[in-house]
């Protein structure tokens, strides 16, 4: 099974819980409240992209950061089986 990245399953899921809000809270918008009702769900929808785009970000510096350090055992293991020969 294919293991879901923590960004992606976290704004999904705030995505999920931003729909059900929209749909509780979607009295205001037939009250006319048109406005602040789709405000607040831009905003929010802009949170969750921040939120993605850094969570990503930090995920692929991680990433890099365990390739160079498994470069560098790899190297310092082969300079050290050279060596020994």
């Amino acid at each position: 099974m294919k293991r879901f990245r923590k960004s992606t399953f976290i704004p999904l899921i705030l995505l999920i819980y931003l729909a059900v809000m929209a749909y509780i809270g979607r009295d205001k918008l037939f009250a006319g409240s048109y406005l602040e009702y789709f405000g607040i769900l831009i905003v929010t929808l802009l949170c969750i992209g921040i939120l993605f785009f850094t969570l990503r970000k930090q995920e692929q510096v991680r990433e890099r950061r365990q390739r160079e350090m498994e470069e560098r055992d790899r190297a310092e293991a082969e300079k050290k089986e050279q060596s020994g020969e």
